[in-house]
């Protein structure tokens, strides 16, 4: 009997980016096991459009998506974008409110549904601190976005 797979992308894009090497080791094994594609890094501005840059890049680089593919490229940038609202509490907006962040991403891109007809998603999971830009006024924040592509 195979193991049933946990296929909630969501849940593995966020224990990605929180995961250290050996959480990250066992995380990775999982998402080999079920085919799909990840990829993380880490980000620090107070310019939301160089964060949205550094993780389409870092997917880009990585074969995440490929940037010649319209439906892809505009899938991650929803994902992305979802998830900021959850770090900057639904302003997306970081240096025009003296805002900076500093933050570690990851990107899950797979099937999530049993049924094949559903197609791939993405997943970007964005976790870090964000507050004033003075060391010690920030808070950590999280945030999730999924996409279908």
């Amino acid at each position: 009997m195979t193991k049933e797979f946990d296929r909630r992308i969501g849940r593995h894009a966020i224990m990605y980016a929180f995961a250290d090497e050996e959480e990250e080791a066992i995380l990775t094994n999982e998402l080999k096991r079920m085919d799909w594609l990840y990829g993380k890094g880490k980000v620090g501005s107070m310019e939301l459009q160089k964060i949205v840059a550094a993780i389409e890049t870092s997917a880009k680089r990585l074969g995440l998506v490929n940037p010649d593919m319209y439906r892809e490229m505009h899938a991650l940038y929803h994902a992305i974008i979802e998830a900021l609202q959850g770090v900057t509490r639904g302003q997306v907006e970081l240096g025009g409110l003296l805002r900076t962040a500093g933050l570690r991403f990851a990107i899950v891109r797979g099937r999530p549904f049993k049924n094949g007809a559903e197609g791939e998603w993405i997943a970007v999971a964005v976790y870090g601190t964000i507050g004033a830009p003075v060391r010690g006024f920030e808070h950590e924040a999280v945030g999730l976005g999924i996409n279908h592509i």
